[in-house]
């Protein structure tokens, strides 16, 4: 598994629950180690063995510990470049939904190793949607939902996501627009003016 995802786990746990905790995950996965490098590669069943020992210890299912993790991938403080890279994807809810079987590649163009699962996008009503996950990542279609979340609310939009099935290599999910201005959404500028602009 790439470094960045298994980071992106560590900071989840430190910024959530606190150091004791993150200290707790890595003595019950046996790590030896305190942090992940986030260009390296570890082996999968290291991140397995982290998942399951932040289960244990908090005591969460472990598909709402992935949804939870996906909102924080947008929502939390210490990952606002993360928020600008999606947001940069669209005007609107609706736009950055159209956006997201793109998804992928531009996260190849930052980190060419990264491989995150092939998403794939169909149109079902101009506001309703299904979203296929398809790779080795399990359990990515739950931190997508989460990431789906808290855009929805990062946009002002009112949307109802299900994580529908699993199926073999192929999670599915679908996404309900019930309406696109609900509320006011977060601040964000495309473009920032140069400091000292009028």
């Amino acid at each position: 598994m790439h470094g960045l995802v298994n980071r992106a786990i560590q900071c989840f746990v430190l910024d959530t629950y606190g150091d004791a905790a993150w200290e707790d995950v890595t003595r019950r996965a046996d790590l030896g180690f305190n942090a992940f490098e986030a260009m390296l590669h570890y082996d999968d069943a290291l991140t397995e063995a982290v998942m399951d020992a932040a289960v244990g210890l908090l005591g969460k299912p472990r598909d709402e510990l992935l949804e939870d993790l996906g909102t924080y991938l947008v929502s939390h403080p210490t990952q606002g470049a993360v928020r600008r890279l999606l947001r940069f994807s669209g005007a609107d809810f609706i736009d950055f939904i159209h956006s997201l079987d793109d998804l992928p590649d531009r996260a190849r163009l930052a980190v060419p190793d990264l491989g995150l699962p092939h998403l794939v996008l169909r149109d079902h009503t101009p506001s309703r949607f299904s979203l296929e996950c398809h790779g080795a990542m399990p359990g990515f279609g739950y931190v997508l939902l989460g990431v789906l979340r808290a855009m929805a609310d990062d946009y002002g939009a009112l949307v109802l996501l299900d994580h529908q099935r699993t199926q073999g290599a192929v999670e599915s999910l679908s996404i309900d627009v019930v309406e696109e201005a609900f509320a006011k959404g977060r601040s964000f500028e495309l473009v920032t003016a140069p400091t000292g602009a009028p």
